[in-house]
């Protein structure tokens, strides 16, 4: 099954436009930033220096950001050391994770899949993400 298999970058890009209403605007450098009602849900950041190899301190090139729902969802992905999900101190008090594009791969396509569901209902209106989630109902719901 190909949603088993390990995560690709391109998949973000395929998944973020694959959700209703979606808009690509190009951030200053042209990094593909994914909003949704005027709202960035998925974002692919320019290197900055809160993001840095720990080994060579050089600034991280491939850094994606993904919005949560709240601060506690953000706690469980970065805690969690099994996940390539981190934050730094500039995004402290914002719910939103942060991964390497390189480490993508350490989740399943799957995964990705659910993140950036959960990115979109993050920053969606009221009206779309109840419209999505309607739609998108489990009709046999795990107990």
């Amino acid at each position: 099954m190909t949603a088993d298999r390990p995560a690709r970058v391109e998949d973000v890009h395929e998944l973020a436009l694959g959700m209703p209403h979606v808009t690509v605007v190009r951030g200053p450098r042209g990094h593909a930033v994914y909003q949704v009602g005027g709202k960035s849900f998925v974002f692919f950041r320019t290197p900055r220096p809160d993001a840095v190899d720990v080994a060579t301190g050089e600034r991280l090139p491939d850094v994606i950001v993904f919005w949560v729902e709240s601060e506690a969802d953000k706690q469980a992905l970065v805690q969690d050391e099994t996940t390539p999900f981190f934050t730094t101190p500039h995004f402290d008090g914002h719910d939103s994770v942060l991964v390497q594009g390189s480490r993508i791969g350490e989740i399943t396509r799957q995964e990705l899949a659910e993140l950036v569901q959960d990115a979109w209902l993050a920053q969606a209106s009221a009206r779309r993400r109840a419209t999505w989630l309607a739609e998108h109902a489990d009709p046999h719901p795990r107990s």
